[in-house]
């Protein structure tokens, strides 16, 4: 019989942010030229080992794994899929990596001393910390499987929580089934509106946390109010926690993810993109990115492009997006999506003025 994961594991499995067992997993990936199998991963990575049970079942752990390849693909992140060397076609054999040259700045990039000043304060924010005696046992654990990597690499864990500051409040709920309210702003209103709901699951989809809730009847009364999904980062103000609710069994976790991917299989958005610019890196790394087809810029001479669609959740978080790359990108669609970008970028030249 496979022995179960003891207190203390339990405890510290329980206590790896989904952020610092991503930062792993991708540090994990870029540390080795032939990749890991999910096994090697599951076993030696930060967030992932405490709960791997040897011999055992780790269905759980490994959708958790097939989770965390679409977020961190999903940030742009060219996470590779290859087969074993002398194992082709088997499925379980597989191995993942994070090719460097795919993913490191390229080398005609160049920074004047005022952005290396900033760029060096930003990185005194990730020191080597609590997360060093970690990759030094997962390092020497890769080593006994003799697995190359590159030791400089997997000691590096971040100071800052990159969880939203309504997360804890919002778990601390969920724990004891209490009601809440909070101020929500939404796109396109000018002021927050307060909601009252009863917290049913926090769940991370596309490195964003969201709150699935029910809302409480107009009376105020508990319950029977419609199910919906609210994004942390819109939670501009406290949330405060009223009183007991009455406790809603059920895989809430599972039904807000099929929702949001459901929402997301609708979405559908298709772009151009200057070819081998930073937008077609990430956009096509995407998950679910199809590419359309490719061309030569009429207007430009030797500058092809190439156009590309792409699934989304939220309108307003992709506009951001697709702004954030200037000239690199054309939206084609939905003309929601277009004008969203157009009101983004007449608005900085507004601002830059």
């Amino acid at each position: 019989m496979p022995s179960s994961p003891g207190p203390a594991a339990s405890a510290t499995a329980s206590r790896v942010p989904v952020e610092e067992r991503l930062f792993s997993l991708v540090l994990a990936l870029l540390a080795t030229e032939s990749g890991l199998t999910k096994n090697e991963i599951l076993s030696t990575v930060q967030g992932y080992r405490q709960r791997f049970r040897a011999g055992g079942d780790n269905t759980n752990l490994e959708r958790q794994f097939e989770r965390d390849k679409d977020d961190i693909r999903d940030l742009g992140v060219p996470l590779e899929t290859i087969d074993s060397p002398g194992d082709a076609g088997n499925n379980q054999m597989l191995r993942y990596r994070i090719p460097r040259g795919a993913y490191e700045l390229p080398k005609d990039v160049t920074f004047t001393s005022g952005e290396t000043t900033l760029l060096n304060l930003a990185a005194m924010v990730w020191r080597e910390g609590s997360l060093s005696g970690e990759s030094r046992r997962a390092l020497l654990k890769l080593r006994s499987l003799g697995v190359a990597a590159e030791e400089p690499v997997l000691g590096y864990a971040p100071r800052v929580r990159l969880r939203d500051a309504a997360f804890e409040p919002l778990s601390s709920a969920l724990e004891k089934h209490l009601i809440v309210r909070f101020p929500y702003l939404k796109p396109g209103e000018e002021r927050a509106r307060e909601r009252e709901v009863i917290p049913l699951a926090l769940v991370q989809y596309q490195g964003r946390w969201h709150l699935s809730a029910e809302e409480t009847a107009p009376s105020g009364s508990d319950g029977d109010g419609a199910r919906k999904t609210f994004l942390l980062r819109r939670i501009v103000g406290p949330v405060v926690l009223g009183k007991a609710a009455p406790a809603r069994p059920g895989d809430h976790a599972g039904a807000a993810l099929a929702s949001l991917d459901a929402v997301w299989e609708r979405g559908v958005a298709e772009v151009q993109v200057v070819t081998d610019s930073d937008a077609a890196t990430r956009l096509t790394n995407r998950r679910g990115t199809e590419r359309l087809a490719a061309s030569v810029d009429a207007g430009a001479p030797g500058r092809a492009e190439e156009r590309l669609r792409l699934h989304f959740v939220d309108l307003n978080i992709l506009a951001d997006e697709l702004a954030g790359f200037g000239p690199e990108v054309l939206v084609i669609g939905p003309p929601e999506l277009r004008g969203a970008v157009i009101s983004r970028l007449e608005r900085t030249a507004h601002d830059h003025g």
